[in-house]
């Protein structure tokens, strides 16, 4: 090895990155050789130089002082997370021609234009393998093996946290209540749950690869958003008696246009009915699982562990020993484009499968005025189930499954039902997705 030491920065020593600056430490000589340089660990910027850390680390190695780490490294690592003072540092670090590591989704998924052009100004490169789905290796295969190939849809489960409640929910038979009370004893949630319980977390992952499946800008602002705490009982219940699982769902997809028109795409995140036998109905506790379906190379599926420090630490090690050998190589920086500009498309333009749950009058022609609410907006019933209410003579439950229409025309249909004076109530809407 005859390439100087390379110096890096770690910026935030939580439960990720405690476990990063570890390895950083106690495998240095095995990735050195990988790399083809030697490398050192200067510091790890962090607000409290006491605070509690997962793993015991060398206490000289902490500072406040973040600029002066930047400054000094050719490496950054950023495992702050948030917004800022993230977003100033990875732009300022980029600026000044030193590699980026993040795993930072919120940051990537709000600001990610603006970061990428930090990197072109400064002719360095940001790597952010971790910020999708953790440990699972997804970002790569979208950007460089399946670079070109032509993507149609990327679906998959990407929150470890709401895929545990929602299994439990469908293993052990509980209430979402239980589920989620149980995630949060267990850790699987933070004192504050709603980024991953309303659908946020997953949407900002959505949004980082939805740029790289279609070369596509995609602004968070754009993506349709749904989590799970609205599910009720009756929904959980008529989903695994008719034969589904409900996972929360974040899928980006292209939408054929017409000839002479530009192709769409649209990304939205929802908890969504699988079927039983498919293979995400199969990922269970925390993992995650996502699908690529490309033109050539079909339908691939990538799974694994979807948070964990030890787990995590492992993509994050991944792109530093990617960003060191580009330094060792002098190669120039390569940059994410989305010169594709394809047209962001509402989720009412989106074709889907929809569940439906009524309660609705026990009586004759019931199922004939609804049927016609369906027929008025051309949509095709698939599957109809009906059953008395226990605790009505009067009523009943019915059940309604559609053939695939576009969001648009069956929330129509939907509202249009809750009208009806057959209807006593839409109980439940649900979408169905991988049938």
């Amino acid at each position: 090895m005859t390439h100087r030491t390379l110096k890096v920065a770690l910026l935030g020593a939580g439960s990720v990155g405690a476990q990063t600056a570890r390895q950083l430490i106690e495998r240095r000589a095995e990735l050195a050789q990988r790399i083809g340089a030697d490398f050192e660990l200067i510091g790890i910027a962090v607000r409290n130089l006491h605070g509690h850390r997962d793993v015991e680390l060398p206490q000289q190695l902490f500072t406040t002082d973040a600029d002066r780490l930047i400054d000094e490294a050719d490496i950054v690592i950023e495992l702050i997370g948030g917004i800022e003072p993230a977003r100033t540092y990875i732009e300022r670090a980029l600026s000044d021609g030193k590699d980026v590591i993040t795993a930072n989704k919120a940051l990537l998924a709000a600001h990610q234009v603006d970061i990428f052009e930090a990197g072109r100004r400064g002719g360095a490169e940001t790597w952010y393998e971790a910020a999708a789905a953790a440990a699972i290796p997804i970002i790569r295969p979208l950007q460089d093996s399946l670079v070109g190939d032509r993507i149609n849809r990327v679906l998959g489960i990407v929150n470890g946290s709401t895929n545990y409640i929602l299994d439990r929910i469908d293993t052990a038979g509980i209430t979402l209540e239980e589920a989620l009370a149980e995630a949060s004893r267990l850790g699987y949630l933070e004192a504050d749950p709603s980024a991953d319980v309303e659908g946020h977390d997953a949407a900002a992952k959505a949004t980082i690869l939805a740029g790289l499946a279609f070369h596509t800008h995609v602004p968070r602002s754009a993506v349709h958003t749904e989590g799970i705490t609205q599910l009720t009982t009756e929904q959980l219940v008529a989903a695994k008696r008719d034969g589904y699982v409900v996972k929360l769902l974040a899928i980006a997809e292209r939408l054929p246009a017409e000839p002479g028109e530009r192709d769409a795409v649209n990304v939205r995140v929802y908890p969504a009915m699988v079927p039983a036998d498919h293979p995400l109905a199969a990922v269970h506790g925390g993992k995650n699982a996502i699908f690529v379906e490309a033109l050539d190379a079909g339908d691939l599926m990538f799974y694994g562990a979807g948070a964990g420090g030890v787990e995590t630490s492992s993509t994050v090690l991944s792109d530093f020993v990617l960003a060191a050998k580009r330094i060792v190589r002098g190669a120039p920086a390569e940059f994410v484009s989305f010169d594709a500009n394809l047209r962001i498309a509402d989720i009412s333009e989106v074709e889907s499968s929809w569940h439906i749950t009524l309660h609705v009058a026990d009586e004759p022609g019931v199922l004939e005025q609804i049927s016609a609410v369906f027929a008025g907006n051309e949509i095709s019933v698939r599957a109809l189930h009906q059953e008395q209410l226990a605790d009505s003579a009067a009523d009943a439950s019915l059940v309604v499954v559609t053939h695939r229409a576009t969001e648009g025309r069956l929330q129509r249909t939907v509202e249009q039902l809750a009208e009806a004076s057959a209807v006593r109530a839409v109980i439940g809407v649900m979408r169905v997705e991988g049938d």
